[in-house]
């Protein structure tokens, strides 16, 4: 198992099984969110109180959960490059960044469409919707902070430190609507109750989260690869596979 784990963090390897795995993830991707789309838009019900408009669900709510789930996979990252002084750890947690800020910023582009005609706003300062815009303030700290080093060693650290640190937010997006009143309604999948969403809205959901992590998976071996090759760009072993 160690072996396996030290060949996974040897760059050359790393970027070989990148580049295998990626073709993969994106086929993927692609058909399991097309699925996911037209079960969502076309075969679900609409929803009895908010209409047509409950719909966009299927974009928003997997935006909002990679959010979360990509900050926690980078501060992991980050930590495990902080202890173990692995690089190809910093290099995995800089390319969650953009994609992480990305699926916040649709997250709440999404939460302020849906908004407007429900509550009758585009935002108000609610704790959920206060705490997402915080965390892709995270987001975009920790880009601008490893931006702001010339030294990539001291940048690595830096960034660590704030993502790790940072990942206090997320239990507090998550459990915002339950320790505060709030206008967000409170957890309607996630809870250990029975979900509220009927089954025939809820199928489309899980398959729209899938596509979304597919997608994801996609993306961050590509982005990884970026970042393998920045750093390794003087490495004989470029040349092996230019």
């Amino acid at each position: 198992m160690w072996t396996w784990i030290h060949k996974l963090g040897s760059p050359p390897h790393a970027f070989r099984i990148l580049e295998r795995l990626a073709p993969w993830l994106g086929w993927a991707a692609l058909i399991v969110i097309l699925e996911g789309a037209y079960w969502g838009l076309v075969r679900a019900p609409a929803d009895y109180q908010q209409g047509e408009g409950f719909r966009i669900l299927y974009v928003h709510a997997p935006a909002a959960w990679m959010s979360l789930f990509v900050y926690v996979l980078m501060a992991l990252a980050a930590a495990v490059g902080l202890i173990w002084r692995i690089k190809l750890a910093h290099a995995a947690a800089a390319a969650c960044a953009p994609v992480g800020a990305s699926f916040t910023f649709l997250a709440l582009a999404t939460g302020s469409i849906w908004g407007k005609p429900m509550w009758g706003t585009w935002w108000v300062w609610d704790a959920r919707l206060t705490s997402e815009l915080i965390l892709l303030f995270l987001y975009l700290g920790y880009m601008a902070l490893r931006s702001s080093f010339d030294d990539r060693d001291r940048a690595d650290r830096a960034s660590a430190v704030l993502a790790i640190v940072g990942v206090i937010n997320v239990p507090i997006i998550h459990y915002s609507v339950e320790w505060w009143t709030t206008l967000h309604q409170p957890a309607s999948v996630t809870r250990l109750a029975k979900p509220a969403i009927a089954l025939p809205m809820l199928v489309p959901l899980f398959i729209m989260l899938a596509g979304y992590q597919l997608y994801f998976g996609w993306l961050l071996c590509r982005r990884l690869q970026g970042e393998i090759l920045r750093r390794e760009r003087s490495a004989g072993w470029l040349k092996e596979i230019g």
